[in-house]
């Protein structure tokens, strides 16, 4: 067992973000059973999930003569359209059906503000909202965060960026994360992670 000043983030492991689902990312589902494993190392483990309402700001659909995965400008910076996803109550918003969910100490629920959209288990896209998570590991004195999911270029990584910020010492499993790969994002966002301090493992 790990020691108790560890916690295991598990990063939106949910049915569609993984095969046939509504935002696929390659390979999504083949991670859960390693995830199930780690969770048996840690006493603390935390679930993040993303929670749109229907017609999410995000959603391409919500933006006449916008494909998914174009790139427009919101308040907060650059967003990326996506396919909707994740809607609240949907089977799609579930975690895959084969996650040990009950040995989560937390559910995080992020992105359910209809004009802003949450990659990182920490703040939404402004940088600025938080979710509650430091707060929860802080008053449990967890300091070490290793972060596990879905997907590596866009949910995981901003939240590892996030987290190393703060000051928590962080580590992000490959092994047990997939990436989208939008144009390159992969390389970026593993680049990004190493110079906010996260160890990539």
């Amino acid at each position: 067992m790990r020691p108790a000043d560890e916690a295991l983030i598990v990063i939106d492991v949910q049915n569609d973000f993984c095969p046939g689902g509504a935002l696929a990312v390659p390979g999504g589902d083949e991670i859960v059973p390693g995830i199930n494993a780690l969770m048996a190392e840690f006493q603390a483990v935390v679930l993040t999930q993303d929670w749109h309402p229907a017609g999410h700001s995000s959603f391409a659909s919500e933006h006449a003569g916008q494909d998914p995965y174009s790139v427009v400008e919101f308040p907060y910076g650059p967003q990326v359209l996506w396919p909707d996803h994740c809607i609240q109550g949907s089977g799609g918003a579930d975690f895959h059906a084969d996650l040990t969910v009950t040995r989560a100490d937390l559910i995080i629920r992020k992105g359910f503000r209809p004009e802003i959209d949450s990659y990182s288990a920490f703040f939404e896209n402004d940088h600025k909202t938080p979710t509650g998570l430091e707060g929860y590991l802080r008053s449990r004195g967890l300091s070490k965060l290793t972060l596990v999911g879905l997907a590596t270029d866009f949910c995981v990584n901003f939240s590892a960026v996030d987290a190393a910020n703060l000051g928590f010492e962080v580590e992000m499993r490959g092994n047990l994360a997939r990436a989208i790969d939008l144009d390159g994002s992969l390389d970026v966002a593993l680049e990004g992670m190493r110079s906010a301090g996260v160890t990539l493992s």
